[in-house]
């Protein structure tokens, strides 16, 4: 590392003795030293015995904020002096005076100079007396190191170390071969590991398994120089468990501008996720409920076509059977403060017969196409809602595809009691012949899985028989 010229003069003056030398020989009139010193980036000056400047150089007058006339000034150039805390400091109490007193150099302590422009500077001051051949006390040279930008620095460093321990988010650096050398209370908070914990392990521990080829991935951009940023992936906490996170990585460069290692922000997205996937689960949802009503109205209007034998007819039994369905939206989807659901009772049977009323033929001694028997069950809020949406699943296919989509089919519904759970079996007959099981997992399939399976606690199976398709739903009854 080479170090400017300047600078090391800087460091060589700090020496008491060279100091002393350099003094003795400027009082002397020493032109070479007196170029030296102006040519300094360092603040210099020089006193009698008595403290009355009688030189100082040209980054003085700059530290200062003004140029004194020589052998005005005593002990210090300084429009005024303070104490680090802030305090007044007389120049008669200044490093200077003190050095001048004591016939000593004066090291380690600090200072604050404010200029006539009110700006003020901390320094590090390096007073040192100078004496003749017969060792009398000639005066003294300082010389004042500007700590402005290293304070600021400081000041710099301490609010950036107070915002990265305070981030949410978990803040990590790593070296180039992915040890961790840094770790923030963000990182502890996310992942559960402490900093002990980690600070010199490799940042694997973070990555599931079957995601371990991506750290080396990684590692290879950063020593390209490449940002990666807001990159969506799984990391794993302390106790095994599975995050979402969003990554922004950024290379860490040394003083030269080689790049030593990584700085990475790792945001928690786990519940941005889970929301976003509700919400397009919803949005989805939707644009099938409502491809379903156009649907659910063709046929309420077939069905209705098929008995009527007047447009008046029609339209009565067209008007009924919107009502009815409109009845069965309200009870699904409408809760009243108090918890219940709608106007109508909030039992299974009630729900049952009211998803399927649009659908029911009563003429002439066909009698009811859908008939349900059994055992009935109270239902909860969070109940009714969920099997609401189970049951106008297998009545809506069920009159697109099933038994309901002609007049002579009809449909079956049995409720027992199995112990802990409640058996609902939905038994289609006297529609189109059935030949084969529908291919895939259409919406309304992973919508009865994942209502079943989280919030029923129970299981659900299709039987594609010939003569009509059977499902078998069984529900937990604490569920209900």
């Amino acid at each position: 590392m080479n170090t400017p010229r300047g600078e090391l003069e800087v460091e060589r003056l700090k020496d008491p003795v060279l100091l002393g030398r350099a003094g003795y020989a400027l009082a002397a009139h020493d032109g070479y030293f007196r170029e030296v010193l102006n040519a300094l980036p360092a603040a210099i000056y020089i006193t009698d015995a008595d403290g009355l400047i009688i030189y100082y150089n040209t980054a003085a007058g700059e530290l200062w904020g003004h140029s004194p006339p020589l052998g005005t000034s005593q002990w210090c150039g300084s429009w005024k002096l303070f104490c680090p805390d802030g305090t007044p400091l007389p120049h008669d109490q200044c490093p200077m005076a003190v050095a001048l007193k004591e016939r000593r150099p004066i090291r380690g302590v600090e200072a604050v100079a404010e200029r006539p422009d009110g700006v003020r500077a901390p320094f590090m001051p390096y007073p040192t007396p100078f004496f003749d051949e017969s060792g009398a006390l000639l005066g003294a040279i300082n010389m004042l190191v500007d700590m402005t930008g290293l304070r600021r620095a400081e000041d710099d460093a301490r609010l950036l170390a107070s915002v990265v321990e305070t981030s949410d988010d978990a803040i990590v650096t790593k070296n180039l071969d992915g040890i961790i050398t840094s770790w923030n209370r963000g990182a502890q908070r996310i992942f559960g590991y402490t900093a002990e914990e980690t600070i010199g392990k490799s940042i694997t521990i973070l990555i599931p398994d079957h995601l371990q080829d991506e750290e080396p991935q990684i590692l290879a951009r950063i020593r390209a120089g490449q940002r990666i940023d807001h990159y969506e992936t799984i990391r794993r906490r302390k106790d095994g468990t599975l995050l979402n996170v969003s990554l922004t990585i950024s290379p860490l460069k040394n003083s030269h501008g080689v790049i030593v290692g990584a700085s990475k922000i790792a945001r928690d997205i786990t519940e941005q996720r889970r929301a976003q996937e509700q919400q397009e689960l919803l949005v989805r949802e939707m644009n099938h409920r409502i491809k379903n009503l156009f649907s659910l109205a063709s046929g309420v209007v077939n069905l209705s076509a098929r008995s009527a034998g007047t447009p008046q007819e029609l339209a009565a039994a067209v008007r009924d059977r919107l009502a009815a369905l409109a009845r069965a939206h309200d009870l699904t989807l409408l809760k009243t403060p108090d918890g219940a659901i709608g106007d109508h009772p909030a039992t299974l049977h009630a729900l049952i017969r009211t998803i399927v009323s649009p659908y029911e033929e009563q003429t002439g001694e066909a009698g009811e196409r859908v008939r349900i028997r059994g055992a009935d069950a109270a239902l909860s809020a969070p109940s009714v809602t969920s099997l609401a949406l189970l049951l106008h699943e297998f009545a809506t296919n069920a009159v697109k595809y099933g038994a309901l989509s002609i007049p002579a089919g009809a449909v079956d519904v049995e409720c027992a009691d199995e112990g802990d759970h409640l058996i609902l079996t939905w038994t289609e007959s006297g529609g189109p012949r059935v030949e084969k099981a529908a291919e895939g997992e259409g919406f309304g399939s992973l919508l009865a899985r994942t209502v079943v399976k989280a919030q029923l606690d129970g299981d659900i199976a299709r039987d594609w028989r010939p003569e009509g398709l059977v499902i078998r739903l069984s529900v937990s009854r604490n569920r209900l």
